[in-house]
């Protein structure tokens, strides 16, 4: 469930948690896109280079060849990266875009694959026409790919520093006592997963007690397989102290 409100997008998670995020306009959309076409295309000439041989003995089977595999490194870019870098590719990364399910939960691997190859129509009949307009039509600035496949692409916006205070531990932190995890942690964890834990925190008062323990329990169980904090560190730990540490570390340095 979510509602758009001056180009920002308020999401409401299955569990109770609502964060904002600002929508991905077409201009900086069109950036990334610039910028992963390059790297794409770039891929497909060094894998291509074997096929100059085969240029010479059949050049009708070289130039299918060559469709084929334009095709596949097109469409398998996108697919990979955003399934595997969180809905990111090199582009979006540069821009500070991220292709999220617009209703807030993590990108699949077939949404990646829908919208990638939905783009081979988004592009006619040239120069990207119909998913510009598309894009252009749509509230939420969504192309032919976002629309079937339940996708938005947002703007990760710097993150304020909330009130610390609210939120971090007044305690002992055990997860300052392993930098290399913590750095790893800031690495991994995302600016909109990290809005997402300190919403879940300032809002605990806004929840029921049913809510927010379920709530935090599916927060802690997604962080806990992308963190790399030794047993000694998280054993014991309620999950809302869970998130305090984490929130402690990546907001305060």
């Amino acid at each position: 469930m979510n509602e758009l409100k001056a180009n920002m997008v308020s999401i409401r998670t299955p569990e109770g948690v609502v964060f904002r995020m600002a929508l991905a306009g077409p201009a900086v959309r069109c950036a990334a896109l610039m910028v992963d076409l390059g790297c794409a295309l770039a891929a497909c000439s060094i894998i291509a280079m074997p096929l100059r041989v085969l240029n010479v003995v059949a050049a009708d089977i070289a130039q299918a060849v060559n469709v084929l595999l334009y095709f596949v490194v097109l469409v398998g870019y996108g697919v990979f990266l955003e399934w595997r870098w969180s809905g990111q590719t090199i582009g979006k990364r540069l821009f500070a875009l991220r292709v999220m399910d617009e209703d807030g939960l993590r990108l699949s691997l077939a949404q990646a694959l829908v919208r990638n190859l939905l783009r081979m129509v988004d592009m006619l009949p040239a120069f990207y026409l119909v998913g510009g307009v598309v894009c252009v039509l749509t509230r939420r600035f969504q192309r032919l790919g976002d629309l079937a496949a339940g996708t938005i692409v947002v703007r990760e916006l710097p993150t304020a520093e909330p009130d610390l205070d609210m939120i971090l531990p007044d305690k002992f932190n055990a997860f300052r006592e392993h930098p290399r995890a913590m750095a790893r942690a800031r690495e991994r964890i995302a600016g909109a997963e990290a809005s997402v834990i300190h919403d879940a925190l300032i809002r605990r008062n806004s929840l029921t007690p049913e809510a927010r323990g379920a709530v935090y329990a599916r927060l802690v169980e997604h962080f806990r397989g992308t963190l790399d904090f030794p047993p000694e560190a998280t054993d014991g730990l309620s999950d809302e102290r869970f998130l305090r540490n984490l929130a402690d570390i990546l907001f305060r340095r």
